[in-house]
């Protein structure tokens, strides 16, 4: 039989869990671009390697491939952070030119939501296009084939992990749409499973 956890554990646990959170915090905001290239190298790579083995596709590639395709992720990071900057911007000019009403700034999920579907629907499909040209590069091929079904995520996925996204605080905002990206993988790597 397993012992409840004690006070003295669940303190340790405690503060760790906000000394690692501070350093993160920390970290993030004083390397903006240089941590959002980062999470995203890491975790983008991660869940296309998840979803190639989800799909049971054998994973391929060499050190250099799979270095190369990292790097692609650590730009489009950098690019995201930088569209998640303007379209915020962007958002606030939208209400203060009365384009969208007040409400969209000031209710929380609204303003969430809102620029969401900003972001997805004018920057989702260049971004995806970009990364689809950078995998033909590294790849050494051409075609944009089932790229429709990358663009369909952004609706049924994007725009709503990204109004959770954008209902964190700023800090946690790149960490959690990295992770997504692993999500994703994952799902997509299920859909694509071979018998």
């Amino acid at each position: 039989m397993k012992r409840p956890i004690g006070k003295e554990e669940l303190w340790c646990y405690t503060a760790a869990k906000v000394v690692i959170m501070s350093w993160y915090v920390d970290w993030v905001s004083n390397n903006v671009l240089f941590a959002a290239f980062v999470q995203f190298a890491i975790l983008g790579t991660a869940g296309e390697l998840l979803g190639l083995v989800a799909s049971k596709r054998k994973v391929g590639g060499n050190f250099a491939v799979w270095f190369a395709k990292a790097f692609v992720w650590g730009i489009l990071g950098i690019l995201v952070k930088y569209s998640f900057t303007g379209f915020k911007g962007f958002l606030a000019a939208l209400v203060d030119k009365g384009f969208l009403p007040r409400a969209c700034e000031e209710i929380a999920l609204l303003k969430a939501f809102s620029l969401s579907v900003l972001t997805n629907s004018m920057f989702g499909p260049l971004l995806m296009v970009l990364h689809r040209s950078s995998d033909n590069l590294i790849a050494k091929s051409k075609g944009y084939s089932g790229i429709e079904k990358s663009l369909a995520t952004l609706a049924w996925f994007w725009i709503p992990a990204h109004t959770v996204t954008f209902a964190l605080p700023y800090e946690y905002q790149i960490g959690l749409a990295a992770l997504w990206s692993v999500a994703l993988g994952i799902i997509m790597g299920f859909t694509k499973r071979r018998g």
